[in-house]
């Protein structure tokens, strides 16, 4: 048989996707250039040194509006509920932080660009006040999330109506990008590490995994609807570190327990062993949580921290050297939003095998 063609077909679609990926890589330093050139002038008009930490953190920060290019963003909602009832309006009339707004029951303010305060008759912040403030507004992240959570459900449940209308035949079109990851999760993380019980928690897995992929995609994208820092935020990690946390201990049987509660030591090490058994139930969903947070923060950090070189030593003569690392870094974190995404993945149905282990 010839395969010839086969492998012609693979080897062209592979130059195509490289492509793609380069001219994202691409877009993304032209994007970072841009957004710090604009710190720059700004911070220059006013005779100010610039600071690359400000840049940086804004970028990875949340905030009350996303980004599209220069000064134009997309307003988001504002859910405000204060002791005096609920607050609705869109964070286009703080002005990017540069006015106050007039509410029905306080002033608001908008400060740092991230966290909204009460202000006072003087035109101070009253804390007092602020503290009776509930912040439940779609930042950046929150629309982000949204936004991955209605393309997950439309590319599974477009898969889910093929396979009904091909039933028994061959994957066909985006069918066969999606099948061999799914059995992938499937035979290489559930089965080995959970057993015969893996198919009760496939669910689980896939959801995790494909939610933590997509986020970390669109996290690349240079342009709106991308470039937010979801699986960036600490907060988010924090939720799927909890979800772990409660379906592993759920579903732990009574030899999972009794490896925590009455391990097969001397009793006089109980108040050593017992304490350690329960700090490890924690740090497991913990480690998890850290390590998600620390990696994709990190590679945003890196690539700002490159292009800012240009604008720290205030010379072009570096601009070559800073966009060829930030196009090295940008594919390289292409390779590490799928690597993330399997290492939560991977040791979520550890933790979980291990709790639902036969005793032998």
């Amino acid at each position: 048989m010839d395969f010839r063609h086969f492998f012609n077909s693979k080897k062209i679609s592979f130059i195509a996707i490289f492509a793609v990926l380069t001219t994202f890589s691409a877009a993304q330093a032209a994007n970072s250039t841009t957004t710090a050139a604009a710190s720059v002038s700004h911070e220059t008009h006013g005779e100010e040194e610039f600071k690359p930490t400000e840049v940086i953190m804004e970028h990875i920060g949340d905030s009350h509006d996303w980004h599209i290019v220069g000064h134009y963003s997309v307003p988001l909602p504002v859910i405000l509920y204060t002791d005096k009832g609920f607050e609705f309006f869109l964070s286009s009339q703080f002005h990017h932080g540069e006015h106050d707004y007039q509410g029905k029951h306080y002033t608001y303010r908008l400060v740092d660009k991230k966290k909204i305060q009460v202000v006072g008759a003087d035109g101070a912040v009253d804390e007092a006040a602020s503290k009776h403030v509930w912040d439940f507004s779609i930042t950046k992240n929150v629309a982000a999330i949204f936004l991955s959570v209605f393309l997950l459900v439309l590319i599974f449940t477009s898969v889910a109506r093929a396979y009904k209308k091909r039933e028994g035949k061959a994957p066909k079109g985006f069918q066969s990008f999606i099948e061999p990851i799914i059995l992938f999760v499937r035979d290489d993380i559930a089965r080995p590490n959970i057993g015969h019980k893996y198919a009760r928690f496939m669910p689980l897995l896939l959801t995790i995994f494909f939610f933590i992929w997509f986020n970390n995609l669109l996290g690349l994208i240079p342009i709106f609807p991308g470039a937010a820092n979801v699986t960036g935020n600490i907060a988010v990690t924090f939720v799927l570190a909890f979800i772990v946390l409660i379906v592993v201990n759920i579903n732990g049987n009574r030899y999972y327990w009794k490896h925590i509660l009455a391990p097969d030591v001397p009793w006089w090490l109980y108040p050593i062993m017992i304490p350690v058994e329960l700090v490890g139930v924690i740090s497991k969903p913990f480690a998890l949580m850290i390590r998600l947070f620390a990696n994709i923060t990190a590679g945003h950090i890196i690539i700002l921290s490159l292009i800012s070189l240009i604008f720290v030593f205030k010379s072009m003569a570096i601009a070559p050297v800073s966009v060829a690392f930030v196009l090295f870094m940008n594919v390289l974190e292409l390779l590490v939003a799928a690597l993330q995404a399997f290492i939560f993945t991977l040791l979520t149905a550890l933790f979980i095998g291990m709790a639902v282990e036969e005793h032998h």
